[in-house]
């Protein structure tokens, strides 16, 4: 992944309140880490830690402390902090960008940008953007939906049922979030998020029908523009689905998803099968296990306390002699 200079200003250079110093230089060199850093001590001379390939600032203090130096000094600061092949420099508060940092930086073609927002302001705004920005994606042929809070995917072959399923869960209340195609993104470590196209946002294509706008039909309650995905259910024709369903819930599947291990459903379909109702109860079942209650393990915790009991009073019964 990687983002241009020029790209971070149209997208977000009304929001972060930039203004070009160096003209239109530089505009083109690629951003391609999402953090952003003070250079610290490489404007003291130690270099050895400086990430060269992050987006650097320059608050209040950097460049109070370049204004300190004598003229010979802040030359050899400067050079020794654009010699790095750097994408490019912010100066907050709308502080004077000194001349040596705007010379030396226009001579290495490297973009130096001022913003008006206070430097904490500065790095709240601009990170969850080039978090996202530098996210992982990939896209997914399924329906996902809201249903009690708990993001439900619905994958499984095309024709099986998956937006009819959703758009039966919309009636009953529950909220589309996309249909045919979702677009996954992960947040951090473990975070799926799952969101419509532009273009089809909130469209659903139903066989017989055609597209249906969801939310005209229904209102804009029964949508959302994106959900974290927790659950994964695959629907699955009956006659291939024998001997792979799990009947006690003890056997947690999981389905990777851009290094996320979500939990899987595998349902299987058949004819008279209530498949909005289940999907209703795997959502409840999600929520009761985030509560700490698992209905599985509870019930096979007792079937193993019931038999151990039983053991016992046989045991006794075969050493009582009376």
């Amino acid at each position: 992944m990687a983002l241009t200079v020029r790209e971070l200003i149209e997208q977000k250079g009304t929001e972060l309140q930039l203004a070009v110093v160096t003209g239109d230089i530089g505009l083109e060199r690629r951003i391609t880490v999402p953090e952003v850093s003070s250079p610290g001590l490489v404007l003291a001379g130690y270099t050895e830690r400086f990430m060269s390939d992050r987006l650097h600032v320059l608050g209040e203090t950097e460049i109070a402390y370049l204004r300190s130096l004598g003229v010979e000094a802040r030359r050899r600061s400067v050079e020794t902090f654009l010699k790095y092949d750097l994408p490019c420099v912010f100066v907050t508060k709308g502080l004077s960008v000194p001349r040596d940092l705007v010379r030396a930086a226009r001579e290495r073609e490297i973009p130096v940008l001022r913003s008006g927002l206070q430097t904490a302001e500065f790095y709240r705004r601009l990170t969850p953007f080039l978090v996202d920005a530098f996210a992982p994606t990939t896209t997914i042929h399924g329906s996902l939906a809201d249903v009690y809070g708990v993001g439900l995917l619905f994958v499984g072959p095309s024709g099986i049922g998956k937006s009819e399923c959703v758009l039966d869960l919309v009636e009953r209340g529950h909220r589309l979030v996309a249909d045919d195609v979702v677009h996954v993104t992960r947040r951090g470590t473990d975070l799926i998020i799952g969101k419509g196209h532009e273009l089809s946002h909130h469209y659903m294509e139903i066989r017989g029908v055609g597209l249906v706008d969801v939310s005209a039909l229904f209102g804009v309650r029964a949508v959302r523009q994106q959900k974290r995905i927790e659950v994964v259910v695959e629907l699955q024709e009956w006659e291939t689905a024998k001997g792979e369903i799990d009947r006690t819930g003890l056997d947690v599947r999981t389905k990777d998803i851009l290094g996320v291990k979500l939990p899987q459903v595998m349902v299987p379909l058949n004819p008279g099968k209530n498949i909005t109702v289940i999907s209703e109860v795997v959502a409840m079942n999600l929520l009761l296990r985030y509560s700490g209650y698992d209905s599985a393990r509870t019930f096979n915790d007792r079937l193993i306390r019931r038999m151990t009991e039983q053991r016992d009073l046989r045991h006794y019964l075969e050493e009582d002699d009376e």
